[in-house]
């Protein structure tokens, strides 16, 4: 028997790693009745993060599906990594979530994990719990914690509960929605119910207060109600602040031990009896603006949010129904590539165990395996119907390697096995660079890619080398120069001649027209790898025949694609070819192909030649403390500090970075921030490179051509 739509709760757990995210889910399961008993990441036994790897690390790598069925509703829970080297996973999951459970850590505050999340909360506007953990912690400090949170995340955030007695002692809670004290057993479990304490009476009702005006502004006659009886029961309560949850009007703050299992089973009740169900929420946007709504009796539209594989098994798609309810046996048409799929199994999720079921509503998690060409990201519908949502939009690399097989017979396995991966973890990516013909993988940051190593060779048999990349220069000018040029060959019988008078100077966009020309053709073309050529032909009485124009610029084009500094392309230059010769039999479109290399690459040369560097933004989020030292390692990447400002407690800095001086930068700050910062990075635009450096490229260059 399958859940209806208006009885389902989906709820994402998130956090910073170590907020303590998967031991309060193993506890909310065990609360539930889902598990007779808990499991530990020390045991290796816990329903959630059942991966080897995961056993290996002691950390939440992927993200978990799970359900427990409490009263009559059934919750899915879906945990998270927190390190944000595996951003992708809480980007899909808080796509097909109702509601987000973001999980601080009392000890540590608002951690930089979580400033993380709350950016995709944000985008998906995601109805937020926030639940501060760890409360038997003997550093634990409430007080701090939530004023961080509200700091950060702003004014909309309202404590239901606030401890009174925190640290390891740990074990009562005023719950200001239902106006009780909760009284736990030294082990934890289930509580005593007790009246709260004459000395925090005040105090409890200037916070539920704050509750009965939010929940007022959505239910008419409560404020009337209050003033009458003094207070109100959570269930007066629960429709206006169900209304003011869904559209995002507060944040619910809870309180709890995960470890010592006190306070789930309260969050658990608030889930059931206040979260949105999926019908509660907007309807889904799909990419040709139309909207579908949670409904069980429409047609079948499904979205893969997630895919896997296994062993013997292959892939395994985790998908969200969006509309109808779907049956085992039921056919289904790609939106992305017209593929009929058939959904021959279908399961629930209760981590690694899948249990099968016939259907599913409109609103709930499944998983199927062995789906032939569907993927994350893909729509699936019944026939005749044309929806498709919105792509996840994953973010840029902040990691690149260059990768090769250990032995050349392995590359093609290699790419092979990366691009299976690929298909589960959309934020790998594998590309080839087009100037340096390297095999290039981005990520998310050192740990990501170590973990595509590892299993590359676990599960593939396959071993990968990888080291920094080459970095893309470009080469320009900033000066003018002509050359003459010519190419001469004589080898019996018809040979090779052509001669080019050219000049070349900066081009930019609106400047002047050469002067002193007689232009007889023009052409701006955009390059390939960037940047700009201005071809102007400017030869006057037939000094070159003007069937010879394809093959001189053949020739310019040929030298700027390998610039005579270090290889690189060139780019954003104006050449005037204005003079020459030609042999009415040994001229043809080779010789001026050549003539023309040569000329150009003379006058580059002597026209105050200058390479180019790709810099890139990079916005980096730390601790106060931490900035000083930040800042002095960004100095010494050469980095242009372009900005700094306040977000929340913390300090952003943005700095333009040449891509040569980022190389292992995520590993450096993780290790001079402890942990506490992130960055993020995109492509900005070519620099002029120091002279300095641009000295030591140029003899690098000289000497590898030598060898």
């Amino acid at each position: 028997m399958s859940t209806h739509t208006k009885d389902l709760r989906n709820v994402v757990m998130l956090g910073h790693s170590d907020s303590g995210k998967t031991t309060l889910v193993e506890t909310m399961l065990y609360e539930g009745g889902a598990i007779n008993r808990r499991g530990s990441i020390q045991g290796q036994n816990m329903v959630g993060d059942f991966t080897d790897i995961e056993h290996e690390k002691g950390k939440t790598i992927y993200s978990h599906q799970m359900f427990v069925n409490w009263k009559n509703n059934k919750i899915n829970l879906i945990d998270t990594p927190g390190f944000d080297d595996f951003v992708g996973e809480v980007v899909s999951s808080l796509k097909v979530a109702d509601t987000a459970l973001i999980v601080l850590n009392a000890a540590a505050g608002v951690e930089v994990g979580t400033e993380l999340v709350w950016e995709y909360v944000e985008k998906y506007q995601t109805p937020a719990i926030f639940v501060i953990n760890q409360m038997d912690h003997p550093k634990a400090d409430y007080e701090k914690t939530l004023e961080q949170a509200k700091a950060r995340f702003g004014s909309k955030l309202l404590p239901l509960q606030y401890p009174l007695n925190s640290g390891e002692g740990f074990n009562q809670i005023v719950d200001v929605l239902r106006m009780v004290m909760y009284e736990f057993p030294k082990e934890g479990g289930k509580p005593e119910k007790k009246p709260i304490p004459e000395s925090e009476l005040e105090r409890a009702n200037q916070m539920h207060n704050a509750l009965v005006e939010i929940a007022a502004e959505n239910e008419e006659g409560l404020m009337e109600k209050y003033f009458e009886e003094g207070q109100l029961s959570e269930e007066e309560l629960a429709k206006g602040i169900t209304i003011a949850l869904a559209h995002q009007q507060f944040f619910p703050v809870f309180i709890a031990s995960g470890l010592k299992d006190m306070g789930s089973g309260r969050i658990m009740g608030f889930i059931d009896d206040i979260a949105p169900s999926p019908s509660d929420r907007p309807k889904r946007v799909m990419v040709d603006g139309s909207e579908v709504a949670y409904d069980a009796n429409d047609k079948t539209t499904i979205f893969i949010y997630k895919t896997a594989s296994e062993p013997q098994v292959g892939l395994i798609s985790y998908f969200k129904v969006l509309s109808g309810t779907l049956k085992a046996g039921d056919e289904l048409v790609n939106a992305d590539n017209g593929e009929v799929e058939r959904i021959s199994q279908l399961f629930v999720a209760e981590g690694k165990e899948r249990i099968p079921v016939e259907q599913l509503e409109a609103g709930d998690l499944g998983v199927t395996v062995k789906l032939k060409s569907a993927h994350t990201n893909n729509t699936l519908n019944a026939k005749g119907l044309d929806r498709k949502v919105r792509p996840m939009e994953f973010p840029e690399s902040r990691i690149r390697k260059a990768v090769t097989a250990e032995s050349s017979a392995e590359t093609e396995k290699l790419f092979a096995a990366l691009h299976k991966i690929q298909e589960e973890d959309p934020t790998l990516k594998v590309e080839i660079d087009a100037d340096t013909h390297e095999a290039i993988l981005g990520g998310q940051g050192q740990l990501h890619l170590d973990l595509i190593k590892q299993r590359l060779e676990k599960e593939f048999g396959v071993k990968m080398e990888m080291k920094n990349p080459r970095v893309s220069y470009r080469e320009t000018i900033t000066g003018k120069a002509t050359a003459d040029y010519r190419h001469k060959k004589q080898s019996g019988g018809a040979g090779q001649f052509g001669e080019i008078h050219l000049q070349i100077d900066n081009y930019y966009e609106g400047m002047e027209e050469p002067q002193g020309f007689s232009i007889r053709q023009k052409e701006i073309e955009d390059l390939p790898w960037g940047g700009k050529l201005a071809f102007y032909w400017c030869i006057v009485g037939g000094a070159i025949d003007s069937r010879y124009i394809g093959a001189i610029r053949k020739g310019i084009m040929a030298q700027m694609k390998n610039g005579p500094l270090t290889g690189s392309p060139c780019q954003n230059i104006r050449v005037v070819v204005f003079d020459g010769k030609m042999h009415s039999v040994d001229s043809n479109d080779i010789s001026f192909q050549l003539a023309a290399s040569g000329a150009f690459k003379e006058a580059f040369q002597n026209a105050k030649p200058q390479l180019l560097e790709p810099m890139y933004r990079v916005e980096i989020l730390c601790p106060d403390e931490a900035t000083g030292d930040v800042m002095g390692d960004l100095q010494t990447r050469r980095a242009i500090i372009s900005g700094m400002d306040t977000e929340g407690h913390y300090q952003k800095i943005i700095a333009d970075v040449p891509l040569a001086e980022l190389d292992d930068y995520g590993s450096t700050l993780r290790s001079i921030t402890g942990g506490k910062a992130k960055f993020t990075m995109a492509f900005s635009d070519y620099q002029l490179v120091p002279g300095n450096v641009q000295q030591e490229l140029i003899k690098h260059y000289a000497e590898q051509v030598e060898e």
